[in-house]
């Protein structure tokens, strides 16, 4: 065993560190944080501390304990049984579903900015390229996808890293040249605005931007020394994405005033800015290639990924058994095509919902508050696991065995809740509608997601009737 784990190529520290920078950093995520204004940065750092790097070690121990494909299903099974990881499974794909028609509209409004920036909130060009977008991505996953990991890293350095760099470069240049800037700068200005809770609610899609960290954990135990080189890959990933988030934020919000900001297109109007104010209006189609690149290969990568979850539900027995019917490629065919047709129903809330900014926002709001109930699951596992398992060897392990475990996992939870309660309140810095709706809506469709598998018959439940029957 020794000599197998020696000449197994090791994952360096800088190697793990540009896996999580790519897993969490977003453009997409830019315009929500840039509402708060200075404010950001407290946010950003108090979300570090108390959400993502917990994640993250969270993700580390279990990881390494159980290393089988199906990730937090697998880890979730062993901590409280197959309906309880069904469900787990079951959040995680209706969240990303719920985040498709906002990445993608990021992207169609990058896209139409080419052709025509009027069109980039018209509501009905936005839902038809979407909804384009979307079925193509399905489409080219039906076929199986031999070289999406090439297309996933290219897309993310090219379309996500670099334009990221670019636009603090740009910024940083914007204020040294003491041109106007739309955000008062002023220390006062980085506490956070306490005097109402609602001004606290978009604090579930910031908190959305930092989710990601945890995919790396599967590849804790494949650096040399985990204990000393993952901690130490975390820290400097951590300093990264707090860099890139919070200037790339601060960028967006020192060229747009807050009461303008569009959540979709602000990123792409924010370079337009730049680069007409520095003469470099030649590179608008570029950067727009980049980040239409970079975006739609996440999608592509995300359309298929949790599926395959749900397909290890059903495999398992935990799920109905139709939705594990895959083509000869192995691309879980049943499981596309329903949440394709799910998709294009959300897609059509930018045809009637009013305001562009209100239905990209309750979707947004939607994927936070659903992704964060699938992470008290991720926290509640790492706690059961090192009570009830603690002899199962991992190669990495939280400090302190079950105080340790509890500590972390317990301050996942805590911030969770308190994210989660803040998340149904209307924002007081975006446009709605009447708060009745917005809420009933958002906590409607939350709780739904969450019954339906609850509902659902497993296939394990069927073949016990049917056996009775007989």
């Amino acid at each position: 065993m020794i000599t197998n784990r020696k000449n197994k190529k090791a994952l360096s520290v800088f190697s793990l560190v540009m896996i999580n920078v790519i897993a969490v950093d977003s453009l997409r995520s830019l315009p929500i944080s840039a509402e708060y204004g200075l404010s950001l940065v407290f946010y950003y750092i108090a979300g570090a501390l108390f959400f993502m790097i917990p994640s993250a070690l969270a993700a580390a121990d279990m990881s390494t304990g159980w290393p089988k494909n199906g990730g937090i299903y697998v880890w979730v099974r062993e901590a409280f049984g197959k309906k309880a990881a069904f469900i787990v499974a079951w959040i995680l794909w209706l969240y990303n579903i719920i985040w498709f028609p906002t990445i993608l509209s990021f992207l169609a409004s990058t896209l139409f900015y080419i052709i025509n920036p009027s069109l980039a909130t018209d509501k009905s060009m936005i839902f038809i390229a979407i909804t384009i977008m979307f079925w193509l991505a399905t489409l080219a996953n039906c076929f199986g996808m031999k070289v999406s990991g090439f297309i996933s890293t290219l897309g993310s350095i090219f379309g996500t890293i670099l334009p990221m760099l670019l636009i603090i470069v740009l910024a940083i240049g914007w204020v040294v040249a003491g041109k106007p800037i739309a955000i008062n700068l002023g220390w006062h200005n980085a506490l956070p605005d306490l005097s109402s809770l609602n001004n606290l609610a978009i604090l579930s899609g910031m908190l959305f931007g930092l989710v990601g960290m945890e995919m790396s954990a599967i590849h804790a135990q494949d650096v040399e020394n985990p204990k000393k080189d993952y901690p130490k890959a975390l820290l400097y990933s951590t300093v990264l994405i707090l860099f890139c988030s919070i200037l790339g934020s601060l960028a967006v919000a020192i060229v747009i005033p807050q009461d303008k900001i569009n959540l979709s297109s602000a990123v792409i109007t924010s370079f337009s800015i730049f680069f007409a104010s520095y003469k470099m209006s030649w590179m608008m189609p570029i950067i727009m290639g980049c980040i239409i690149l970079g975006g739609f290969s996440g999608v592509s990568a995300w359309i298929l990924g949790p599926g395959k979850c749900i397909r290890q539900a059903s495999e398992d027995g935990s799920a109905p058994k139709f939705l594990a019917k895959s083509t000869k490629n192995g691309a879980p065919i049943a499981i596309l095509m329903v949440q394709g047709v799910i998709f294009t129903l959300l897609a059509m809330l930018f045809l009637y919902f009013p305001g562009f900014n209100a239905s990209y926002w309750l979707l947004s709001a939607m994927t936070a508050q659903l992704s964060v109930i699938f992470y008290m699951f991720l926290f509640a596992a790492l706690i059961k696991l090192k009570v009830s398992k603690p002899d199962v060897p991992r190669g990495y392990s939280i400090p302190g065995g079950i105080v340790g475990a509890s500590i972390v996992g317990g301050i996942g939870i805590i911030t969770c809740l308190f994210v989660l309660i803040l998340g149904f309140l209307p924002p007081s810095q975006i446009t709605i509608m009447s708060k009745t709706a917005y809420e009933l809506i958002l906590i409607g469709g939350t709780v739904l997601v969450c019954i339906i598998p609850v509902l659902l018959p497993s296939a394990e439940s069927r073949a016990k009737k049917n056996a009775l029957k007989a």
